[in-house]
């Protein structure tokens, strides 16, 4: 692999930013969950296309594929979803907060998906999770829903990442993509024709700063940051990726206190919960690599 330098880091670190300034769009958007993911999706999906006719990348795949890509991307809407939901029902802090469980989730979710044994101290540090989960719903048992929510995003998070780890030994990551947000497209469409409210003229009456923080959303913390969290990882390692990847929570509630002080007040408990829960997800990956290290060197 390649020696990255400074901008290399760097860039990451400003891919890690845009991801934590997702939940910052989700509370400045006014539009409700499903409209706003459905809206993210279709415009997401527009500018990969884009991408991918520029880069004259091949987009045919047989029925299989297509039909697992179809599941990820259900997968993917409903994480999107019960997430900005979570943001809408509490806050950014608490959604990042339950986010960050997702670790917790991917250690049971990997052994059924890659047959593989549970690992003993991932037992552990889901006990430690919970303890973290606990501890915060004790304290703001009023954003209850919110967490539930949360929780669910972060599982539905963690599930559509271990199916996406197994397509990519076959498949390229915008292929992937672009068939995903397709079906998402599609499921969340055919939700609100029977079980919504439809594609009424209400639905497309959107402000002009709803549908810029939209496209940003879409542009910017969906598409560039996919393509380019791709190509990040020539130069930098997918572990010091992954690691990185787990201050966003961090950077994502610094954010939100700086931008929403009234609305993201929370009590010394929930910061105890979360820096429990986001402590344990470091611990989790520097193991894992040292671990990795030691059969590479044996």
């Amino acid at each position: 692999m390649p020696n990255a330098d400074f901008k290399d880091y760097l860039h990451l670190h400003f891919l890690v930013f845009i991801a934590g300034f997702t939940a910052i769009l989700g509370e400045l958007i006014t539009i409700n969950a499903i409209p706003l993911v459905w809206y993210r999706m279709v415009i997401a999906l527009v500018l990969i296309f884009f991408y991918i006719k520029i880069a004259k990348i091949r987009l045919k795949i047989n029925l299989k594929s297509f039909l697992r890509f179809s599941v990820a991307g259900i997968i993917i809407a409903l994480h999107w979803i019960t997430f900005f939901a979570s943001i809408k029902e509490a806050n950014i802090s608490i959604a990042l907060a339950m986010f960050s469980t997702g670790a917790f989730f991917a250690s049971f979710i990997e052994p059924i998906i890659y047959k593989r044994s549970i690992i003993w101290y991932e037992i552990i540090f889901g006990v430690i999770v919970i303890a973290g989960v606990f501890i915060i719903t004790q304290s703001e048992i009023k954003y209850l829903i919110g967490i539930i929510l949360g929780i669910s995003s972060a599982f539905l998070s963690s599930l559509f990442a271990v199916l996406n780890g197994s397509f990519l030994k076959k498949h390229t990551a915008t292929v992937i993509s672009f068939y995903e947000f397709l079906s998402g497209i599609l499921f969340i469409s055919v939700y609100m024709m029977f079980f919504g409210e439809g594609f009424s003229i209400d639905f497309f009456d959107i402000s002009i700063y709803d549908f810029g923080y939209l496209f940003l959303l879409a542009s910017v913390c969906t598409a560039y940051a996919f393509i380019a969290s791709v190509y990040i990882m020539k130069t930098i390692s997918p572990y010091t990726v992954v690691l990185t990847y787990n201050l966003e929570p961090i950077y994502g509630i610094i954010m939100a206190i700086i931008l929403f002080p009234d609305k993201e007040k929370m009590s010394e408990s929930f910061y105890y919960g979360a820096i429990i829960i986001i402590s344990v997800v470091f611990l989790n990956a520097i193991i894992k690599n040292s671990r990795k290290l030691k059969r590479r060197d044996t």
